[in-house]
Formats: structure tokens, C-alpha cells, sequence
């Protein structure tokens, strides 16, 4: 509640039924655009997984899942999903894709330890996409190619809302600044993480923050990551200048993922060796898995970025505390 941010002056350019329009525009046209740039099909994904896989996403490795006992499987523990990382990954082998081919799906996932604010919702609701790589594609160039054409599909489909509700005047820078969460560092001494992320995404517009969930040269980290799915020297944020919070939003999470040395190399720095137990660990140990390149693209975050709202609340059905509500029902802000 602390972090959450007011702004006085704010009034919503749409309204709620203007909205509900918009989001469908902006979702029914990115999703259609992310496919065709990067080749990928359309699957369908669970919400479930059992907790004994290994395949839910663990995040930074503290958050709870929410999970239950199963009584038709004897009780066995159930999770639901906080995101479909590793899920992706055993599903494009079992389907048998190959190089250059991938997925893409809607992802509906519950981060009960996630903070509520402006931007966070216990909710989440993302574009998961996986596709199926060679070894000579775990490169950074290939990884920065990805980036290019997925900031590429954002920034048509806003040049297409904008045609449809001329108030509208968010701008996607379409050149995308690379940088390693090192030179961010050296860069901006003396400020938090948060507090780089802000300034060098003012100045640029569009940037990708590379190299994250490893040490930096202080000990400290720029952010976390779970050790088992981005290799850490592969992966990145995708930040786009939020002008309606005057802050950097993140927009994706993505990355190559690990391949059998990586992850034990992760896993050893994590203390976390104890993961080689589960089925999905070692079958990325063993080479059964494919190599990936994968992420997942905020769908709310989008919505709200483009449509210029000041509370994730105002694109999604989500539950909030009740003194929220009232602080922004108080600031114009009505959520849905």
C-alpha cells in the first residue's frame, strides 16, 4: 500500500466500456502479431500442475504457491501455476516441435506473495511463448534479435489502437537500447535498482536489462531469478517508459533457457542442487529436453501502458484491499 501512487490530476481518457473495447483490441491484435514475428502457434495450457513435477515456476524461490490436496489422486498435492516457464519447455518436446517453431498461450497464474500496487496484482495474466532452438541460436545476438521483433508487434498494435481512439497518445520507441544489469550499475552509482531501471528507460524509451539473477561485482544482485529456467548470462526485462506513472515499466521477463551446464552451474550458486531430483531437471541434465528461447509479455501491463490507465486494477478483475479502493475511487482511478 505504501508504494501505490496517486496522482492527482488523473482522469482515464476511456470510458469503462470504451475500455473493455480497447483491451480486446490491443489483445486480439498483439497476440495475432506476436505469432507471425516470431512463429508461433497457438496452445492451450493448464492452470494446475502437481506439485511433486518440479514443473511450477519457483520465481526468485521464496514466494508460496497455492496449493492444495487432490481427494480423487489420494491427496496429492497440487499447485497453481505462478507462471509457465518450464511447463512450456516439456511441452514442446512432447508435441515434437523443431527448430525455429514455438508456442504461445494465455497464462492465468496466482502470486498470492506479490505486492499490490500500481503495476502488481496477486493476479497474473501474460503471453507465455516458448520456441525451440539450436545450440549455435544460445547466443546474446540472437537473443536481442528476439527482443527487436517482439518490441516490433507491441509498437504496431499500438499505432493501430491509436487509429481506432485518437486520444490515445502513447508512444513505443521502437529502437531498443541494450544493457547488462553490470553497466546499468556503473552507469547510475549510488541508486537503487529500481532507480536505474527508471532513468536509463526515461532517457531511451525502449529498453532490454540484460543479464539478470546473477552477482554483480558489489555481491549484490540487480534482481533475482530462479536458477533452473533463464540462463542467467542469456536473459533480460523488457522496459518501456510508462509516462502516465513517470516510471519504467516492465513489460516481459524472457530469456534463453538452461541447458544442462547452465543449470548446474545455477543450481550450485542457488544451493539449490537438491532440484536434480524432479523429472524436469533431469531430463535438461540428460539433453531429452529441447533447447528453448522463451518468456512471458504482461497482458495487463500492456493494456495499461497503452490505454495511459494508472492502476493495473483498471484492466483487469483482480481483488484489492478495501483502503485501496477507496484511495482510488478517491483519485479517479475506478477499477474494474
Amino acid at each position: 500500500m505504501s508504494h501505490t501512487q496517486y496522482i492527482d490530476s488523473y482522469k482515464s481518457k476511456l470510458s469503462l466500456r470504451q475500455t473493455q473495447q480497447a483491451i480486446k483490441v490491443i489483445k486480439d491484435t498483439f497476440q495475432v502479431l506476436l505469432a507471425q514475428n516470431l512463429h508461433l502457434e497457438r496452445v492451450t495450457a493448464p492452470v494446475l500442475v502437481t506439485a511433486d513435477s518440479g514443473i511450477n515456476d519457483d520465481l526468485n524461490g521464496v514466494e508460496r504457491k497455492v496449493a492444495f490436496s487432490v481427494k480423487e489422486m489420494n491427496e496429492r498435492n497440487a499447485e497453481v501455476v505462478q507462471s509457465l516457464a518450464k511447463w512450456k519447455r516439456v511441452a514442446l518436446g512432447r508435441y515434437e516441435f523443431k527448430p525455429g517453431e514455438g508456442i504461445y498461450t494465455d497464462m492465468n497464474a496466482i502470486r498470492r506473495d506479490d505486492d499490490m500496487d500500481n503495476t502488481h496484482s496477486i493476479f497474473v495474466d501474460q503471453w507465455d511463448w516458448e520456441k525451440v532452438i539450436t545450440a549455435d541460436r544460445r547466443t546474446v545476438e540472437y537473443l536481442q534479435k528476439t527482443v527487436r521483433r517482439i518490441v516490433k508487434a507491441i509498437a504496431d498494435t499500438n499505432k493501430l489502437l491509436q487509429q481506432k481512439y485518437p486520444l490515445l497518445t502513447t508512444e513505443i520507441t521502437e529502437q531498443v537500447t541494450f544493457i547488462t544489469a553490470q553497466e546499468l550499475a556503473d552507469r547510475y552509482p549510488g541508486m537503487t535498482g529500481k532507480e536505474r531501471e527508471d532513468a536509463i528507460t526515461k532517457e531511451c524509451g525502449t529498453v532490454f536489462l540484460m543479464g539478470i539473477g546473477g552477482t554483480l561485482k558489489d555481491g549484490s544482485k540487480h534482481d533475482g531469478r530462479a536458477p533452473d529456467y533463464d540462463d542467467w548470462t542469456l536473459n533480460g526485462d523488457l522496459l518501456l517508459w510508462n509516462e502516465t506513472l513517470g516510471h519504467a515499466l516492465e513489460i516481459s521477463s524472457m530469456g534463453i533457457r538452461v541447458d544442462a551446464d547452465a543449470l548446474a552451474r545455477q543450481l550450485a550458486a542457488a544451493g539449490a542442487e537438491d532440484r536434480m531430483q524432479y523429472p524436469y531437471h533431469q531430463a535438461i541434465a540428460s539433453g531429452t529436453l529441447p533447447l528453448t528461447i522463451g518468456g512471458g509479455i504482461g497482458q495487463s501491463r500492456l493494456c495499461m501502458l497503452m490505454l495511459e490507465k494508472a492502476h493495473i486494477g483498471e484492466v483487469q478483475v483482480s481483488i484489492w484491499p478495501p483502503e485501496m479502493v477507496a484511495a482510488c475511487q478517491a483519485h479517479g482511478i475506478t477499477l474494474l
